[in-house]
């Protein structure tokens, strides 16, 4: 099987997916998409299942690749202003050139709620970004654990689907806007700096008695 057509076909699905929906995904709009002779897809995926399986995986490697990518392929940003740059990254990417991926992945959970097959398919992707999020909270010498970690990954997915929806007075009142000051703000919130300790004040020296008088 070719690996590279086998892909174009992935990434073909991905787009009509995004653009005409579940009911619009069907191997004629994918061929016709990947600009490939009539049957092709159907030979790499013979059924529907097959197709929203492989729109699946392909979603998932995709995402990934990107926080790669933004993180340096390295273990995770290592302080916090390294981290809010991901995020912010991961965010802008949401209403970019990412902006397919994640509306066809969109796509896929409400596919989800009638096939218990692709619910189950999709659930330790889900899953694994709570996990993903914590890792890079402790990366970063953050406050991490499984709450730190659940409020950022759900404040994250809320924040996508008002970026995907891109209504200008949503994005404002949400911050997102500016999605370097929404990313520092979302950290903060989920992960706040340590107060400084104050400084000791110098004990006050003790004030001078009376001079005792002499004899």
């Amino acid at each position: 099987m070719n690996q590279d057509r086998r892909d174009r076909l992935r990434d073909a699905a991905i787009e009509v997916l995004a653009e005409a929906g579940g009911r619009g995904l069907t191997h004629r709009a994918v061929d016709a998409a990947a600009d490939v002779p009539l049957g092709t897809s159907k030979n790499y995926f013979p059924t529907r299942d097959t197709l929203l399986r492989a729109v699946a995986e392909r979603c998932l490697e995709q995402y990934r690749e990107l926080a790669a990518r933004l993180a340096g392929a390295g273990p995770g940003p290592g302080d916090r202003d390294g981290l809010s740059a991901l995020l912010a990254g991961l965010l802008r990417d949401t209403a970019g050139a990412g902006r397919p991926r994640v509306v066809a992945y969109m796509e896929l959970q409400a596919e989800a709620t009638r096939r218990p097959w692709l619910a189950a398919l999709l659930d330790p992707i889900a899953a694994a970004d709570f996990a993903a999020f914590g890792h890079l909270l402790a990366a970063a010498g953050l406050s991490a654990g499984p709450e730190r970690a659940r409020a950022l990954t759900l404040a994250l997915h809320g924040a996508v689907l008002h970026l995907l929806t891109g209504a200008p007075a949503t994005l404002v009142t949400a911050g997102l806007d500016d999605l370097d000051a929404f990313a520092r703000g979302l950290l903060d919130s989920v992960s706040p700096s340590p107060s400084p300790s104050p400084s000791a004040s110098p004990s006050p020296s003790p004030s001078p008695g009376p001079e005792e008088e002499g004899p």
